[in-house]
């Protein structure tokens, strides 16, 4: 493991590593049947293994499209141990079975555009519902926001994913484009505060549909965030993409890498359905 390395581990929040494959199936069509058993409980047993290592979560999952077969979704804290783990994967089925097909590295993180107990104080207690600061009912309202504040950071920084069905990833940038109209970076804070806001209204309408984890990935990989999907329906997935790319900020200031959709499947199911 990576004891006798120095543990990187960051300040808050996990690393996350998307990493997928395709199968060579000329390669594995030459070992024999016992060779491919000593295969797969190979590379179950390695996943048992990561699952059960410290604030480690490991998702499986076949890729329904041909841009690759099999796909992991691992979050843990320790860079070293992720890499670690990376690389047993790839060799989890022996020598040139798994080839790469593409990978995205990530953290969980806070975002800097979450609404602070003053903003809802001001904004939404007494602007809109016009409490009255330090009432009984005012007090009441700012405890119950820090209660939902508190379990979402825990969610963005540290979440538990479920086992749903359908997955799907993509990376994605906020442009920056020359012309001021259409970089992201030449707002400022108040105004991407703003469009960010009326982005999350459109998100929190599938509350109990979509289960989605934006991990950052500026500095670490291509793009500047990493979207990971969860969903008991893809169509839930394509409605809430195709109604996002409506908001102002992701139809004026938003740029997509691929998506990758799986489904996730225990080790004994993934094998048959990638034909091994």
């Amino acid at each position: 493991m990576s004891e006798s390395f120095s543990s990187l581990i960051p300040l808050e929040g996990w690393h996350v590593l998307h990493l997928f494959y395709s199968v060579d199936h000329g390669q594995w069509s030459m070992l024999s049947d016992n060779e491919k058993r000593e295969a797969k409980t190979q590379l179950s047993e390695l996943v048992q293994e990561i699952r059960s290592h410290k604030d480690t979560q490991l998702l499986t999952f076949a890729i329904a499209s041909p841009k690759a077969d099999l796909g992991f979704m691992l979050l843990t804290p320790d860079l070293q141990d992720a890499t670690y783990f990376e690389k047993r994967l790839t060799l989890g089925l022996g020598v040139e079975i798994l080839t790469p097909t593409y990978s995205y590295l990530s953290q969980t993180e806070r975002s800097e555009y979450t609404t602070t107990a003053d903003q809802y104080a001001q904004e939404t207690l007494i602007g809109e519902k016009g409490m009255t600061e330090g009432s009984e009912e005012f007090n009441q309202a700012i405890e119950e926001f820090n209660d939902r504040m508190k379990h979402y950071l825990q969610h963005r920084l540290y979440p538990v994913l479920p086992d749903w069905p359908a997955i799907c990833f993509y990376p994605m940038s906020k442009r920056r484009s020359p012309h001021p109209e259409y970089n992201w970076y030449s707002l400022n804070h108040e105004e991407r505060a703003k469009l960010m806001k009326g982005h999350a209204v459109t998100g929190r309408k599938y509350s109990g549909k979509i289960l989605q984890l934006i991990t950052g990935s500026t500095g670490l990989d291509e793009y500047e965030w990493g979207v990971t999907l969860l969903a008991k329906d893809t169509i839930e997935i394509k409605n809430i993409v195709y109604e996002m790319r409506f908001d102002e900020v992701s139809a004026r200031y938003a740029e997509f890498g691929d998506f990758y959709i799986g489904m996730q499947l225990p080790l004994n199911e993934l094998f048959k359905r990638i034909c091994l």
